[in-house]
């Protein structure tokens, strides 16, 4: 094991100075591309001009991170246009006295061609990181220089979660032996606790093994939940700086703090009014809570409550609320829905029951999931569910259940921005926890993901759906089975959203346009049942005139809303 030196690292106290020569052996100018932009080890300057030149080498759409440099209160005085001190702490772990600690049922293992860099993107995009190229990663992953981890999920083998390590003896000839953590990054819809913890001390595991002396990782100062992990599996923080160039991509860390109306914005308004100040759009919160925005460029202004905007009429509005006027629209324009009828006298309701065999009983009107109840086959049943939605409004709808994927497309000027697998909540065993405690855990997680949108409720229609197959509340469930806990695929309800923008076969494209043209409305979220995303069958259930946008990361849902809006900003 190399002696880790008393000091903040980066070649002892001398580090400060820009004028001293590099150690023995140690490279100068040293800059690793990552994909999403490059690591810049500014320890290896001794000079500044060239550690300026080198960060205004920064690509449009990356974003650099300059970690040692070498009076950085210096630099970013020189350079105040440029460069910025990067609002994060350094934290480093100390691998002569790490201690392995709790896991994850998840498995981690080394990334392995391009499916796996395909899905660690993929994460990314879920959690609001730059995506890397590819086929850098894939020549990245042969070098020395870099580990990459992933974790998957047993039984399916779905990535969920990804690491990157940087060994920086390797890298440059670092007489420190010291390490860095880059990109840790979990699905927030994973199912497994403690997947993010896993990653972090496989990595540190695996360095401890080359006899590498520690882990250093930059974390933003706000990221509480991130620090925790860290702070868990031994890391401390030390007083290390970071630069960074400012650009578009950074702009969020060195402009003002937005207000507290600003940040008391829920994710759908918040991205929308992140995506207008990027472009110079003045954003005026008119009421948090309720997300609504009034947006100014110039002499255009414009109030907006989501993606709900002053373009939508009434009229189109009016067609969205009420489902049955939706089918009635849509079904005219030639595009499939299933048998339905309005609720009425039992006796009808309970033939048309057997007329079809199975039934989604659902409010006319409504949104959120909220009074619907899914996969209705008994008389009794039938009954108890109408009751239930007519709580929530007095019109009832009886729809044919059509089996599928619950498949969201969002449009927006009539274009195809978005399109998304909607997933029932469910959770996976890990033979120790009850299934209450597993879905508590999976809530819990939901929330902390979404900010509290999606949670999953602990009532009737979870216990019923658990009874459904075959288990209690009470019950353990085997190491690695899934379980599905909620019947409908609604975000607020748990339910878990998945990219399938690319798959998305040219009929569904074709419909949902033609959808959006017949109700006659700019921005729109449709949702159909489909047996294959990549295959033309479809029947349309119903369209929200108010889609949550940030629910399509990484699809630019927000971009094109504001080009929508303000035309004469779009890039």
């Amino acid at each position: 094991m190399t002696e880790r030196p008393a000091t903040t690292g980066a070649f002892s106290t001398r580090w400060h100075r820009l004028s001293d020569d590099l150690p023995e052996g140690v490279r100068a100018d040293v800059v690793l591309e990552c994909g999403w932009g490059r690591i810049v080890f500014g320890q290896t300057f001794t000079s500044a001009e060239r550690l300026r030149a080198a960060l205004r080498g920064e690509e449009s759409g990356q974003r650099d991170i300059c970690i040692y440099p070498r009076e950085p209160h210096v630099l970013v005085a020189q350079s105040p246009y440029e460069l910025f001190l990067d609002p994060s702490h350094t934290y480093r772990l100390d691998l002569a006295s790490y201690r392995p600690g709790r896991s994850s049922t998840a498995i981690v293992r080394p990334l392995s061609g391009e499916d796996d860099v395909a899905a660690m993107n993929a994460v990314y995009g879920t959690a609001g990181m730059l995506r890397a190229d590819p086929q850098l990663v894939l020549d990245n992953a042969d070098d020395p220089v870099f580990t990459y981890l992933v974790a998957e999920e047993p039984g399916t083998g779905r990535v969920i979660g990804t690491v990157t390590g940087v060994d920086h003896v390797a890298a440059f000839g670092d007489p420190e032996g010291g390490t860095s953590l880059w990109c840790l990054a979990v699905d927030p819809q994973s199912r497994l606790a403690g997947v993010g913890e896993h990653l972090t001390r496989a990595l540190a595991e695996h360095y401890l093994a080359q006899g590498r002396a520690y882990v250093d990782l930059t974390v933003l100062h706000d990221n509480r939940k991130a620090i925790g992990l860290y702070e868990r599996v031994g890391f401390t923080r030390v007083p290390v700086l970071s630069l960074k160039r400012r650009n578009t991509i950074n702009e969020r860390l060195f402009v003002a703090p937005p207000s507290e109306q600003y940040r008391a914005l829920n994710p759908y308004a918040r991205i929308v009014a992140d995506e207008a100040r990027r472009r110079g759009i003045n954003v005026e919160v008119l009421d948090p809570e309720w997300g609504e925005l009034r947006l100014t460029h110039g002499a255009h202004s414009i109030v907006t409550r989501e993606s709900l905007s002053e373009l939508t009429t009434a009229v189109a509005m009016s067609r969205c609320d009420d489902k049955r006027v939706t089918r009635r629209i849509c079904e005219q324009a030639g595009i499939a829905v299933p048998r339905g009828r309005t609720a009425g006298e039992p006796e009808a309701d309970a033939a048309f029951l057997a007329e079809v065999g199975e039934v989604v009983v659902k409010p006319a009107r409504g949104e959120q999931g909220k009074g619907i109840t899914v996969g209705v086959r008994d008389d009794e049943t039938l009954g108890r569910a109408v009751r239930l939605a007519r709580q929530h409004c007095p019109v009832v709808l009886l729809e044919e259940l059509v089996a599928g994927q619950d498949l969201r497309v969002v449009v927006i000027n009539h274009e195809v921005v978005a399109a998304a697998v909607r997933r029932p909540a469910s959770v996976i065993g890990d033979g120790v926890h009850a299934v209450a405690d597993l879905i508590d855990q999976q809530s819990r997680r939901r929330a902390a993901a979404t900010d509290g949108e999606s949670t999953i409720p602990m009532d009737d229609g979870t216990v019923d759906t658990v009874r459904a197959h075959g288990y209690s509340m009470d019950d353990v469930l085997p190491v690695g089975q899934e379980l599905e806990v909620r019947r409908t695929a609604n975000l607020h309800t748990g339910g878990t959203i998945h990219d399938v923008t690319a798959q998305l076969h040219p009929a569904l494209v074709h419909a949902s346009v033609r959808a959006s043209r017949a109700l006659d409305i700019p921005v729109t979220g449709l949702d159909f049942i489909v047996p294959d995303v990549s295959g033309p069958d479809h029947v349309l259930i119903e369209a929200n005139e108010r889609p949550g946008l940030a629910n399509h990361q990484p699809q630019p849902t927000a971009e094109r809303f504001i080009d929508l809006l303000f035309p004469e900003t779009a890039l």
